[in-house]
């Protein structure tokens, strides 16, 4: 299978670079196919500017775009990790997502009818976060960051998303919770 992973973490040392080494070393044993498209490795610009909504408009986007566009269109599956930052995406990706999920390319719409163009591509994704399951699930922040990135982004391309997990305290995780969370995202 193709794999795409597409991660965003700024540290190389932190638990989610280990998360995205653990499902690679896998994933090769398996003898998968693997790009790793690392965002802030790449420095991605996530700035969508003036000239990327003209040009997404007419079916044209920069260079930088149709790669990872590119990328996307080899994928049978793509693997999103990323922690959660302020109940969000860190901001790079949130602009890798407006920049290269672009109208015409990730959606578009038919006699006003919103169509997923990536439809027949699987996803995952893997978030961590500090809080504990239990508190975003009391204030509701836990079915929020899933509807919006289940249902707002991902599933709005069209992607049919295999499994979305939400690691919790992250930021100080035992070693029973991390050889868990490696068991989990090798089972997909």
């Amino acid at each position: 299978m193709k794999h795409l992973i597409i991660y965003a973490h700024p540290n190389p040392g932190s638990l989610n670079a280990h998360l995205k080494n653990t499902l690679v070393d896998y994933l090769a044993f398996g003898n998968h196919e693997i790009e790793v498209r690392d965002l802030y490795e790449l420095k991605f610009n996530p700035i969508l500017s003036s000239e990327d909504i003209a040009g997404q408009l007419q079916g044209m986007v920069s260079d930088d775009v149709k790669t990872e566009q590119q990328w996307i269109s080899w994928a049978e599956r793509i693997t999103f990790i990323y922690p959660i930052w302020w109940t969000g995406l860190p901001a790079i990706m949130k602009g890798y997502i407006e920049r290269v999920f672009s109208y015409g390319y990730a959606y578009s719409y038919t006699n006003g009818v919103q169509q997923g163009l990536l439809k027949g591509k699987q996803a995952v994704i893997i978030n961590t976060h500090g809080k504990s399951a239990t508190e975003y699930q009391l204030n509701g922040v836990g079915e929020a960051l899933t509807l919006t990135a289940d249902k707002g982004l991902y599933g709005y391309c069209g992607l049919e998303i295999l499994k979305h997990f939400m690691f919790d305290r992250a930021d100080r995780p035992a070693a029973e919770s991390i050889a868990n969370w490696e068991a989990q995202i090798t089972a997909v």
